[in-house]
């Protein structure tokens, strides 16, 4: 049945770009006819029914902003079989005939599970994690690697300056992609990823060959699910050669922030029309994201299988260009 009355929320990590979904939801809904309504605070939000009209007005002035001016949290309750009635309660309550879940693989576990349950439910993939299956890459990628290669040219500068080698720490949990993208672009000597095993020593040795080879500094970078932590990986590159001095730096939360990439605030707006289109269309039960250049749809279930985009040939790539 096509939706006439519809809610969206953003769910887990914010992601810059969530922002352009949101307005293209409100924006393409009123244009095809639809009431739309806001959930703030993702799903702990759906659960207290903190539901809000949102009109073109409502979303105006939000597309060059990072974060989600909905509002995200964490909502374990939402995995408990008491959590999801009484999500559904509300739902019910405000005569939500179909839901937008802006987010990652936990967001869309969720959504799925709603989805069970008989929630006309369509999902946005939207992570800088880039780990939903199915997709080339997901809403705030593009800006979090434009943040972090930013941020890694100019410590650059100091690092040949003092001589020093610098452990530079990114997010991505589980996955790789966001820091071998970053390393390649940003030119690092060596990228520790969690899909490829490496050892101290084989990176002490990437350390001396490049000092050996006239560089005046020695750039890593760590994917934060990778064993190590900046802190402990710089500490004991210096402790196995105490002639070379690093420094940790974790970029952290910085990568989240910031106003969007025009790439992001795109592919925001034309997942978020595309979500509308399908709920009005009475169509749900899938992922909206990028493929292959193209606006595609991917099964709930199969789009929240975490997985790892790290291409092998990719990363053979990224060791002959440090050399």
């Amino acid at each position: 049945m096509a939706a006439r009355r519809i809610a969206v929320l953003t769910s887990g990590g914010d992601a810059p770009g969530m922002n352009a979904a949101i307005r293209a939801v409100v924006r393409k809904g009123r244009d095809l006819g639809l009431e739309v309504l806001g959930v703030r605070y993702g799903f702990q939000g759906l659960m207290d029914g903190a539901f809000v009209t949102l009109d073109s007005r409502a979303v105006s002035g939000i597309l060059r902003h990072g974060g989600t001016m909905l509002g995200t949290a964490r909502a374990p309750a939402f995995k408990t079989a008491a959590g999801q009635r009484q999500a559904l309660e509300q739902l019910a309550a405000h005569r939500i005939d179909g839901l937008v879940v802006i987010g990652g693989d936990g967001s869309q576990t969720g959504a799925l599970a709603l989805s069970r349950q008989g929630v006309p439910v369509v999902g946005v993939a939207s992570t800088i994690d880039n780990d939903l299956a199915g997709f080339d890459i997901t809403i705030g990628v593009d800006t979090a690697l434009n943040t972090a290669v930013e941020a890694i040219d100019r410590l650059r500068d100091t690092a040949t300056s003092h001589h020093r080698a610098f452990v530079v720490e990114v997010m991505g949990r589980g996955s790789g992609y966001l820091a071998l993208a970053v390393g390649v672009a940003a030119g690092a000597e060596v990228v520790v990823l969690p899909e490829v095993p490496i050892t101290l020593e084989e990176i002490v040795a990437a350390l001396r060959a490049a000092y050996i080879q006239g560089k005046a500094h020695f750039i890593l970078v760590l994917a934060e699910g990778a064993g190590w932590t900046a802190y402990t990986l710089s500490d004991a590159i210096q402790a196995a050669d105490p002639g070379f001095e690093s420094r940790p730096t974790v970029l952290g939360h910085v990568q989240r922030g910031g106003p969007p990439t025009v790439f992001d605030r795109l592919l925001g707006t034309r997942l978020g029309a595309a979500t509308v289109e399908a709920l009005a269309a009475g169509e749900a039960g899938f992922v909206v994201g990028l493929a292959r250049g193209r606006v595609t749809r991917v099964p709930l279930a199969e789009a929240c299988v975490r997985t790892s985009k790290v291409d092998p040939a990719f990363y053979e790539l990224a060791l002959v260009l440090a050399r």
